[in-house]
């Protein structure tokens, strides 16, 4: 069966090129291939084992009814407390709504705020789903080319010289997928501060803050209650598949996004719910602290690691388990990051994606790197990378 009268908005969605190179790798496993996953921005840490007895706990009691569309009260205070210990901000639980992981968060933002022919700014590099959230609503991305001089980010500059007619926001990410980096604090205050002036919206994805290396913990919520912040369980708290993420709004926002939810998704997996709030115990706080460390541990490794090889890295990631390298000179006669990926891959087994879900600006010489697996894969794929370029 087929159908021939398919949403034009399908038009503006393109493929995710990190799934089609995960399936490549899959089908090389699957001919006895010994595969390193340096691909997928996936934790290689499971739930904490207070989260998983809490999920138990829950199906055993029968806690598996609907929630609110706002999530759990519990789990809201929890949230709203944790913000309090780790930042020192006052969020009210009623501005916090929990959704169905941070896609979720980012399709309700969407469709309460982006309306047909309205553009939302966005750096080129940034998560490829951001900019389709936006053309799922009919808007527009408006992919502003952003370098290593701006920490691949957008820059009060940027957004002054880029704000058109149409403009109505900007979508941030700090840390952001794919680069680590993080926007300066100073950088998105003046930022902030410009799109309220013009009354836009600033929506700030912060999934990776709990992973950031270098600096104090900061959120953007401290610069204003006007902030949209979206955050997630699966990063941090290592809970990728169980789908829960949340929203802090503006008091005003959160009677839309409340009747949004409750049309679009009833409410999140309860079960998932009650097992975050083990989250906030003291025994996986110090779990995920740790887990934290070996993180920028492994960063710590493969960034120099990567340079020695010959790739650039023009700004070292503070946060994220990503590394955004430059292998400029590194390709062949008329190669690119796709091609020079898609043979390392087939050559010695190390998956890498490309810039190319990224955005047209970085999509030819970058590749990202995900340290999201252990440090033994780490060195067996840098061992690996020294033979394909002859460096060993």
């Amino acid at each position: 069966m087929t159908f021939s009268h398919l949403a034009s908005r399908l038009d503006n969605i393109a493929p995710f090129h990190v799934m089609e190179l995960a399936k490549m790798a899959a089908a090389l496993e699957r001919e006895g291939r010994h595969i390193i996953h340096m691909g997928i921005g996936e934790p290689d840490f499971t739930a904490a084992p207070l989260v998983i007895e809490a999920a138990a706990k829950a199906m055993a009691d029968g806690k598996m009814q609907y929630t609110s569309a706002t999530g759990l009260p519990a789990l809201r205070a929890a949230i709203s407390a944790h913000y309090r210990q780790v930042f020192g901000l006052d969020i009210a639980p009623e501005r916090i709504v929990v959704t169905a992981g941070a896609s979720a968060a980012l399709l309700l933002a969407c469709a309460a705020l982006v309306e047909k022919g309205c553009e939302v700014l966005m750096p080129d590099p940034s998560y490829p789903c951001n900019r389709h959230f936006v053309a799922a609503f009919d808007g527009q991305a408006k992919m502003i080319a952003s370098g290593p001089a701006e920490r691949f980010q957008l820059s009060d500059d940027m957004v002054r010289e880029h704000w058109g007619e149409h403009t109505r926001g900007v979508l941030l990410a700090s840390p952001s997928n794919p680069t680590g980096t993080s926007i300066l604090h100073s950088e998105l205050a003046k930022i902030i501060a410009t799109v309220r002036a013009k009354g836009g919206f600033s929506i700030v994805d912060e999934i990776y803050q709990g992973l950031s290396y270098d600096a104090e913990p900061f959120s953007a919520l401290s610069l204003g209650d006007d902030i949209i912040v979206i955050n997630s369980f699966s990063k941090y708290f290592n809970m990728t598949g169980w789908r829960l993420g949340w929203l802090v709004l503006p008091e005003a926002l959160v009677p839309p996004i409340e009747k949004l939810a409750q049309n679009l998704f009833i409410c999140p997996s309860s079960i998932a719910q009650h097992a975050a709030l083990a989250c906030f115990e003291k025994d996986s706080l110090a779990l995920y602290e740790a887990r934290k460390d070996e993180f920028k541990r492994r960063r710590d490794y493969l960034v120099p690691a990567l340079i020695a090889l010959g790739f650039k890295v023009p700004v070292i990631p503070d946060g994220a388990f990503y590394v955004y390298a430059d292998c400029s000179d590194l390709l062949k006669d008329g190669g690119d990051a796709d091609s020079l990926v898609k043979d390392i891959l087939n050559r010695v087994g190390v998956s890498m994606v490309s810039g190319l879900d990224f955005g047209a600006h970085t999509a030819q010489h970058y590749i990202r790197l995900s340290y999201a697996t252990s440090m033994e894969n780490l060195q067996e794929a840098v061992r690996r990378l020294g033979s394909y370029l002859g460096k060993n």
